[in-house]
């Protein structure tokens, strides 16, 4: 029988597995995003539309929603830690294979194997992090994992786009391969061993088993709810950052790639968010924090119809502590909230939600901007996050933890 009640706050372990897990957020979104910074380049290498050059983007999300639930059966045969390292060294080699693609085909295939890939970590993280932290941290821990989700999106991107516009999009993307290498190295480092989960504890070989746990999640309206906020929030956020570039080389900005790279840096606004989100939510509740973390996502986008670089900037920086701080929320959320037999497959069906919203909409509201325009597509952002609020009122506001 395992007496194991999480590893508590300031304690040794504590520490490591939060490093551990900050490092394996910029070792996975790292290299999932960095692409984004150099989709002009891209679309101008393979002579492709903008459109079709942001699925450098959605293959990637496409591939790691595919396989969050396969990789959170994978970790219940064989162990949490041990799945998220298989996944993190394959994303890794993947990645530096990317640049060598002769054609967007070829770049596609191989971002969505990357996509796969990545799939293990946070199809596993926050499942493992319920696992191992004693329940009155979880949502503070979670927010600490979210922030190392930032520092990968923002580095990969920064990475990628400054290097390009020194070199090429080919020697971005292999700077930011090594960063993630780096990354890799130290998760495998600092990750504690896990003491909260037996590898095999579930029965995983026959199919109702499997089925069970996941239907556990899905006849859930709390956890339909939370999956929803993963869904259309992030696939709001990923095409505002997929697009702003392509608006802000038009008139009447006319920037040059390098200047725009620098936007990217809004990504710090998540990484103070998003553990302030947690903090918060300990002390007055979860569903406070996710409503108010959404409204303020709204208000940033709001601001991005104001056609002036220095209303633009601030807007993003709001946009991107409100999603942030959300998705904090509704990550940490769904695990905690879960039957603890369902708790990986809870994680997996978040993140299969998260990525399919970035997967669709990064792409599809590419014709939103194109057809008619920046202030159609704006609003498009603002009245999804608008349906994700009134989900979660509808389905969280009765329940204990909330």
């Amino acid at each position: 029988m395992n007496d194991f009640s999480g590893h508590l706050p300031r304690s040794r372990d504590y520490r490591r597995l939060l490093a551990g897990l900050f490092f394996a957020g910029i070792a996975t979104f790292a290299q999932l995003y960095g692409p984004q910074a150099v989709l002009p380049q891209i679309s101008d290498a393979f002579d492709v539309p903008p459109t079709t050059a942001a699925l450098a983007v959605s293959a990637a999300t496409l591939g790691l929603a595919v396989a969050v639930i396969p990789w959170s059966i994978v970790a219940d045969r064989i162990g949490r830690v041990q799945a998220m390292t298989i996944g993190m060294i394959a994303a890794t080699l993947l990645g530096a294979l990317a640049p060598f693609s002769p054609d967007i085909t070829v770049l596609l295939v191989v971002r969505a194997a990357e996509g796969v890939a990545l799939a293990a970590i946070p199809a596993i993280a926050l499942a493992y992090l319920s696992e191992e932290i004693d329940g009155r941290a979880i949502a503070a821990a979670a927010g600490s994992y979210i922030a190392g989700t930032t520092v990968g999106g923002m580095s990969g991107r920064l990475a990628s786009g400054w290097v390009g516009d020194l070199a090429d999009w080919q020697t971005g993307l292999w700077v930011t391969a090594a960063v993630c290498a780096a990354s890799a190295v130290a998760f495998i480092w600092l990750i504690p061993r896990a003491r909260g989960f037996v590898p095999g504890r579930f029965r995983v070989t026959a199919g109702p088993s499997i089925a069970r746990r996941m239907g556990l999640n899905l006849r859930s309206p709390a956890q339909l709810a939370l999956y929803a906020q993963g869904f259309l929030l992030m696939g709001a956020f990923v095409a505002i950052y997929n697009y702003l570039g392509f608006h802000l080389i038009e008139p009447p900005f006319s920037l040059p790639t390098a200047l725009i790279t620098p936007l990217f840096l809004a990504y710090l606004a998540g990484t103070v968010s998003s553990p302030w989100a947690g903090v918060l939510a300990s002390r007055h509740g979860r569903l406070v924090v996710l409503l108010g973390s959404t409204a303020i996502m709204a208000a940033g986008s709001a601001l991005l119809l104001v056609p002036q670089v220095y209303v633009i900037i601030p807007g993003l920086l709001v946009l991107t502590a409100g999603f942030f701080g959300a998705h904090a929320i509704a990550s940490g959320w769904a695990p905690a909230a879960a039957d603890p037999e369902a708790r990986a497959q809870a994680s997996s069906l978040y993140y299969l939600g998260y990525y399919a919203g970035s997967s669709l909409f990064g792409w599809c509201l590419g014709f939103v901007f194109h057809g008619v325009g920046w202030g159609w597509f704006v609003a498009t952002v603002i009245a999804m996050c608008a349906v994700a609020g009134m989900l979660a009122f509808g389905a969280l506001r009765r329940r204990a933890d909330a």
